[in-house]
């Protein structure tokens, strides 16, 4: 960033060296481009600096995302299972314990970004939308 500062300071000083009238449409012409280059040269400095400062913020959220995740398989253990499952609803993956697949207390399991059951702890349905299939039918013979 120093040499372009110094470039638009040395094409100052060939200016001012010409003698120029600054009244003169080629003093004034002449002086407008320094200015514009000047007007640049700070502007991406600016950029810079903030390009700088957003490449430490992340660096930043990097480091704690790994402490996070380090801190999360420790949680988990070796020894502890885990089920993944990618939600219909939104495609996201949804992450439960192995433990929910034999829990009769636990009937389903909902996807935590928009709701939609993922996963149905049922023999009698074999997925979501035969539950929903079968209750549609069952709705039709109450009727």
């Amino acid at each position: 960033m120093e040499s372009l500062k110094s470039k638009v300071a040395y094409l100052q000083g060939l200016a001012d060296g010409m003698d120029l009238p600054v009244e003169s449409k080629e003093g004034r012409l002449l002086n407008g481009i320094i200015d514009v280059l000047q007007d640049f040269a700070d502007h991406l400095e600016g950029l810079e600096e903030a390009q700088e400062q957003l490449e430490d913020y992340v660096e930043t959220i990097d480091e704690d995302l790994y402490t996070l995740e380090e801190d999360l398989n420790e949680c988990r253990g070796d020894d502890d299972d885990y089920v993944e499952v990618d939600c219909p609803g939104c495609g996201e993956t949804v992450m439960f314990h192995s433990d929910i697949l034999e829990d009769d207390d636990i009937i389903e399991v909902t996807c935590p970004n928009c709701n939609e059951v993922v996963f149905v702890n049922d023999d009698t349905y074999a997925s979501a939308d035969e539950a929903e299939s079968l209750e549609g039918r069952e709705t039709d013979k109450q009727r």
